[in-house]
Parts: structure tokens; C-alpha cells; sequence
């Protein structure tokens, strides 16, 4: 990163580290708290509100000299506040989507996307944001995303010059790092949905408006963000072919399957980081030299994933029959 840029990251690094530490030690009594349940991989109950020490670690750090305060940021209070208030009551899933479609209408809107394209850009913001709180279930998988996904975004911006997407991008490149570092196996936080959510909303907003002002292409955030966006694609799509009910807590998404065939936590998400940095980078190689090839990129690397999904499908098959006759 250029020097400019590492001052408002190592706040946000600092300041998430110490805003997280205060939390854990102070207020873990009166936060929210992930009790196991049919979608959670631990047995004892982890905090998960490492998603606000990441915002409010990022918001210090924008506010500081140094940082940027875009309007375009407004939907981050108003989706933390509804995922904060859903962490501690669970709220129904009906008023959740409204905000959800809501802001993300009016922040397309500002954004002057052309009508013809406007409901395809809401349904797949609001998708980015919920399939981030759906990944964020394993030591290190939503850490690790975030540092890897809006790194590609930072080094973008800083060699296109653009500042403002280059500081928020590396400020929360910072405060994720910070987090990460306390939710590697075996975690002591998660992020919660204060935390998943904005920044699931932030993936996709911080894409869009990088297409809008032609610093990359529109399938480089697909492909940055393609780990998650495949595995809780093609795990909805099964879970709707099998007649499941959706919206119910659930332990099929194939990083919860790889965890319980034996993989655990932490060889999971080593798998997973190194599918997600190789993304990030070729992303990033593809963008800088060959834009063109990108699409044919994005479609070999969706393809890649979907073999590797089926070899999943194949050992999940004969490790629920080896269960089942155990047994028997």
C-alpha cells in the first residue's frame, strides 16, 4: 500500500483492537451472545459482537485527519442499527428484507443506475448482504473475507487514484484485520449482525460505485467475493430443489459440511483463505492487464468451484451414510 494510506489503516487497526478488547472485557454480559443452535459448529456459546468494535473502530478512523467522511456511507448506521436490535430480540425475516430493500433502492438510486438495470443491482445488493451473515459462521471465514475482498478494492482505488474508495477500502482492510486476529480457530467473537451485514452491503456498494466511476469492470467484484457468493448461492439453490424452508437456521452450506466431515475450523478456513486471496489476486492481475479476459475468468474460476462443490456433495453423501450406520 502507499505510505499515505497506512495511517488511516493502522488506525483502524488500533482502534478496533482496543474498541474489541473493551467490549470482551467489559460488556460481554449485556451484548449479544451465539448460543448453539441447528446452524452453529460450536458447542459453547461465543460473543458475537465483534461486527461493532469493526464499525465503530472504521467510523473513529474515517472521522480522524487523514480519513473521509462520502455520503454515500449513510446506509451503515441505519443496517447496523436494525442487525444490531435482531442480535438481541431475532427479529421476524419480513421486516429485516424491507429495510434491507430499502436502503439498498435508495442508495441505486443515488447512484443513478440506469432503470433497466435498477432491480438486478437491488436484488444482488440485497443478496450480498445476507449471504455475508450466512458465511459468518466459522472461525475466520468473514475476517478473512473482508481483509482480502476490500484489500483488491484499496489497491485498485490507490492505483486509479481515486482516495476516497482507496481510504475506506484500507480502513476496513484495518479493523478487519483486527477482528480477524480474534476470530481465528478458536474464536473468541463473532461478528454478529451488526457486523455481517454492513459489511456484506458495503461489498457490493463499494463495487457498484467503483464500476460507476470505471476504476474496474462489473465482474471483478463477483469474482473477489466469489468464494462466499458460490457457496451461499448454490447452497440456497439446493436447499429450494430439496423443498427446505429457507429462512430456518440450517448446517448445509459446504463450509459447515467441510467442518463436520473432519476438516475442522482451522483446515477449512485455510482452504477458504487460499481460494479467496487467489480470487482477490487474479481479479486484480485481470483488471490491471487484460480487462477483457475477465468474464471468461469469473465463468472458469464459478466453474472450478462448482466441480469442487460436487467432490463435497459426493463425501457429504457417504459421510451421512457412514454416520447413519454407525448408528444402526
Amino acid at each position: 500500500m502507499f505510505p499515505e494510506f497506512l495511517v488511516p489503516g493502522l488506525t483502524a487497526f488500533f482502534l478496533t483492537a482496543v474498541v474489541l478488547q473493551l467490549l470482551l472485557a467489559r460488556a460481554h454480559r449485556f451484548l449479544p451472545v451465539d448460543r448453539p443452535n441447528e446452524r452453529s459448529l460450536h458447542a459453547r456459546p461465543i460473543p458475537r459482537f465483534g461486527g461493532l468494535a469493526i464499525l465503530v473502530g472504521s467510523a473513529l478512523a474515517l472521522a480522524l485527519p487523514g480519513g473521509v467522511a462520502p455520503l454515500w456511507l449513510w446506509p451503515i448506521p441505519v443496517l447496523a442499527a436494525i442487525s444490531l436490535l435482531d442480535d438481541f430480540l431475532t427479529l421476524p425475516a419480513v421486516p429485516r428484507f424491507i429495510v434491507q430493500i430499502a436502503v439498498a433502492a435508495a442508495f441505486a438510486l443515488m447512484q443513478s443506475i440506469n432503470p433497466l438495470w435498477l432491480l438486478p443491482v437491488i436484488v444482488a445488493m440485497v443478496w450480498m448482504t445476507n449471504l455475508y451473515n450466512f458465511m459468518d459462521g466459522s472461525d475466520g471465514l468473514a475476517g478473512g473475507m473482508a481483509l482480502s475482498g476490500f484489500s483488491a478494492y484499496a489497491l485498485l482505488a490507490m492505483l486509479a487514484g481515486d482516495g476516497e474508495l482507496a481510504v475506506v477500502s484500507v480502513v476496513l482492510c484495518g479493523a478487519a484485520l483486527a477482528f480477524l486476529l480474534r476470530n481465528l480457530h478458536p474464536a473468541s467473537v463473532f461478528m454478529g449482525d451488526a457486523g455481517s451485514i454492513p459489511l456484506g452491503f458495503l461489498a457490493a456498494a463499494i463495487g457498484l460505485i467503483g464500476i460507476r466511476r470505471g476504476i474496474w469492470d462489473a465482474w471483478l467484484p463477483l469474482l473477489v467475493f466469489l468464494v462466499f457468493i458460490a457457496d451461499a448461492t448454490v447452497t440456497l439453490l439446493q436447499r429450494l430443489r430439496r423443498g427446505e424452508r429457507v429462512w430456518q437456521p440450517h448446517r448445509t452450506h459446504y463450509y459447515q459440511r467441510l467442518v463436520r466431515m473432519g476438516f475442522g475450523h482451522a483446515g477449512t478456513a485455510k482452504l477458504y483463505f487460499a481460494a479467496m486471496v487467489g480470487c482477490a489476486a487474479c481479479a486484480v492481475l485481470v483488471q490491471l492487464n487484460v480487462p477483457r479476459f475477465g468474464p471468461a475468468l469469473l465463468a472458469a474460476c464459478a466453474l472450478l468451484f462448482i466441480l469442487m462443490g460436487r467432490c463435497v456433495d459426493r463425501r457429504w453423501r457417504a459421510f451421512e451414510q457412514t454416520a447413519a450406520g454407525g448408528l444402526q
